[in-house]
């Protein structure tokens, strides 16, 4: 079957990161898969939340949003309407998740990191873009902190990476535009380190219940398109 951008059913889209794409933040990148773009940045606050106190230990958490026209459609601003939508704190908890599995937190230190990721446009494929692209921004915050002398020694115990993977027509497919994502039977997020564990696994049946041979698939789809990330992710942080 003929995907409506072109490209192999088992082929990423065009991944690209910026580096430094913020000047004010500690660390910052401006991911794009295709035409998904978001804007990932990472503050670096010494202390950490108050139930940490004392701990040893530091923390890395993540907020999630989109421009109001980021789609099609302007979608009104969640400040404005006064609360965050479900969506948006379940994608900020996740992005939360998959960056501490990168993270030593004892070394870290009682120090916290913000990171922030921003949908500028939205064509499929948020979550899993503002996560590989966060990883990055993350890594700069840290290397910044160093520099400056409040980390001492590397947090960073692993990559993380992100990729969707759907059954569209009966037919597996890796990274998930908005035209695969509307008529997906299988819908599925994938998050996995540098070193090839799983870190969280989202999937559903939207029309038809899959079997675990399909199951089978998704996942070692999904392993090769991580990887694929991984390559790119060590390329930009080498430039």
């Amino acid at each position: 079957m003929t995907r409506t951008d072109g490209r192999q059913a088992d082929q990423l889209r065009d991944v690209t990161f910026q580096r430094g794409w913020l000047e004010q933040a500690e660390g910052s990148t401006l991911v794009t898969f295709g035409r998904t773009r978001v804007l990932c940045t990472a503050s670096f606050t010494a202390g950490v939340p108050r139930w940490l106190t004392g701990s040893g230990k530091g923390w890395v958490t993540a907020e999630y949003s989109m421009l109001p026209r980021a789609t099609n459609t302007r979608n009104q601003r969640e400040s404005v309407k006064g609360k965050l939508s479900g969506r948006t704190q379940e994608i900020s908890r996740l992005i939360g998740r998959s960056l501490r599995a990168a993270v030593d937190m004892e070394k870290l230190g009682e120090n916290s990191i913000l990171i922030d990721c921003d949908v500028l446009q939205a064509d499929g494929g948020t979550r899993t873009a503002a996560i590989t692209g966060a990883y990055l921004a993350l890594v700069d915050s840290i290397t910044w902190a160093q520099e400056q002398g409040h980390v001492v020694g590397n947090p960073i115990i692993d990559s993380v990476a992100a990729i969707s993977v759907g059954i569209v027509g009966g037919e597996p497919r890796l990274d998930l535009h908005y035209d695969d994502d509307v008529s997906a039977d299988t819908d599925m997020n994938v998050v996995m380190t540098g070193s090839g564990k799983f870190i969280e696994v989202q999937g559903t049946a939207e029309q038809e219940a899959f079997d675990r041979e399909l199951l089978n698939q998704l996942l070692d789809l999904a392993s090769h398109g991580c990887a694929e990330l991984t390559q790119l992710q060590l390329k930009a942080l080498a430039q």
